[in-house]
């Protein structure tokens, strides 16, 4: 079986600090099967009503979305995918996870959509449908404390691509994304919290929530 990107990406010793369920999640999916969850995330994008032009450009290749939005369900669906990165004779396809991320407000459902890959500096997230954008990711697993088990990735490089050639955000202006996945024993959900931040205004937009997550077959594609 193909190993995850994470797997990929990432040193087996911060690996084996996961919790034990979170290893399914962040493992491979095997061929003909898709990752399934299910839940309600608490609140969902920004009070900012300011933020809310940028983030409807965003809306449109589904990143982000305009909205400030409380207890709304959701659903996750990951399948295994390849992603070709690179031009020309230098183009390969990387193991990737693909997610759709589909979110109930009140206005109706909308899907955010991205891809993770292992790439040779690390993990990085391709944004949206085109994936213009991207976010190379550091691990991290606490092996103690009040998140011991838990996995956290937070964004070290920023870039968006644009006229045929990628281009990387000073670290000045870059947003950073930190996204913390942990599981809950006492109620058995896995919990999710993901912040996007800038420098000097704080936070621009963010969701967080609970879920519960199953390897099953994808009769819908077999």
């Amino acid at each position: 079986m193909t190993r995850s990107p994470y797997e990929l990406s990432t040193p087996p010793d911060v690996l084996a600090r996961l919790h034990p369920r979170l290893r399914t999640y962040f493992g491979p999916i095997p061929p003909g099967h898709v990752g399934r969850g299910e839940g309600v995330f608490d609140v969902v994008g920004t009070p900012r009503r300011w933020l809310w032009p940028l983030l409807a450009w965003f809306a449109r290749d589904a990143v982000m979305f305009p909205v400030w939005e409380r207890d709304v369900p959701f659903t996750v669906e990951n399948h295994p995918a390849r992603v070709h990165r690179g031009s020309g004779t230098s183009l390969e396809a990387r193991v990737a996870v693909r997610a759709h991320r589909t979110f109930r407000f009140r206005s109706g459902a909308r899907t955010m959509v991205d891809a993770i890959t292992a790439e040779p500096e690390g993990l990085v997230d391709h944004l949206g449908r085109r994936g213009r954008v991207s976010a190379l990711l550091r691990t991290e697993v606490d092996g103690t404390g009040p998140d011991a088990g838990a996995l956290r990735l937070v964004s070290t490089r920023v870039t968006f691509r644009a006229l045929g050639r990628e281009w990387r955000l000073p670290a000045l202006i870059a947003p950073r994304v930190t996204l913390t996945e942990r599981f809950d024993d006492d109620a058995d959900v896995q919990r999710v919290s993901l912040v996007l931040s800038g420098p000097v205004v704080g936070t621009l937009y963010r969701y967080e929530g609970a879920f519960r997550y199953e390897i099953a077959p994808d009769t819908e594609r077999g």
